[in-house]
């Protein structure tokens, strides 16, 4: 089974073929390394010939940016089911990213939805959601726009810069965000030191990176242990947990397996995990963009 982000108005996959996807990012057209489309077939679309920036990776590693008409800067906005907008600012940076990953729109409409349900059933509870590895804020803003107290955790402070300013953006700017620039590790440490809990834990970890103070991280080494950490600050009443992984070696079996394994025998509920991915226009089919896992109480 897929899950598909097929909610947006201004993104699309227009094609993809030999390595490559052809998007569309509100009015700009883009081209990019993908490694999922290891398939070569006819580019048909004459938006490749209407290219506004093209990310050439290299032989050696990494790449670079051909720009021909694209602004450093641009927005784009994405409606949640709850009926609430969210704008991104968007801008080309090192390694062929962004600052948005579109398949994650379908996890964004997954817990805004049960956030926002339970906060018309207990309007005055409190929803504690902590996103980890947070990125650009996407799924901080999801869950802050339905009503839930955020914190955001990123060991890169231009990333937690660039979170806030989506979020400003966003109409976002007085709702209850904690920001912080931290190691996602030795944060949940300290959480669950301090005997803080909470209602819905998110994280989209990389494959590799480095904490604050230069920690290393392995996905193959760290996530479960890092998943176990996690659910003892997952509160008793807690109404869901993601693990997201673009790491193409973490089926949504392994995901499945891993969550089940930590959070069940002190958090009954319900575990599911699949693909999730994009819609290509060209050919109808779907572009899959990694797995997630997700419990709900």
């Amino acid at each position: 089974m897929i899950s598909i982000a097929n909610n947006w108005k201004d993104y699309e996959v227009i094609d993809c073929s030999s390595g490559e996807k052809l998007e569309r990012w509100g009015k700009y057209i883009l081209l990019r390394p993908d490694p999922q489309v290891i398939w070569n077939t006819k580019r048909a679309s004459s938006y490749y010939k209407k290219l506004n920036a093209h990310y050439h990776r290299s032989s050696k590693g990494g790449g670079e940016w051909e720009f021909f008409d694209l602004p450093e800067q641009w927005s784009i906005n994405y409606t949640l089911p709850i009926n609430k907008t969210l704008t991104f600012n968007l801008k080309p940076f090192a390694f062929k990213h962004t600052g948005v990953f579109p398949e994650q729109a379908f996890n964004w409409d997954w817990f805004s939805s049960i956030i926002y349900k339970k906060k018309q059933e207990q309007p005055d509870r409190e929803i504690k959601v902590l996103n980890l590895f947070a990125y650009t804020g996407g799924a901080t803003m999801a869950a802050a726009a339905a009503g839930a107290s955020v914190t955001h955790v990123d060991a890169s402070k231009g990333m937690v810069t660039w979170a806030k300013e989506n979020a400003m953006s966003s109409g976002l700017g007085d709702a209850p965000i904690r920001w912080l620039t931290d190691d996602c590790r030795k944060f949940v440490e300290r959480e669950i030191r301090r005997g803080n809990k909470y209602d819905g834990i998110i994280m989209d970890p990389p494959s590799y990176g480095r904490g604050t103070k230069n920690e290393v991280w392995k996905i193959e080494d760290d996530i479960f242990p890092f998943i176990e950490l996690c659910e003892q600050i997952l509160s008793d009443d807690a109404l869901f947990f993601l693990v997201n992984s673009y790491t193409t070696g973490l089926q949504p079996a392994v995901l499945n397996y891993m969550i089940s394994t930590a959070l069940l025998k002190n958090h009954p509920g319900k575990v599911e995990a699949d693909e999730i991915g994009l819609p290509v226009t060209e050919s109808g089919l779907v572009l899959p963009c990694g797995a997630s896992g997700r419990w709900t109480s």
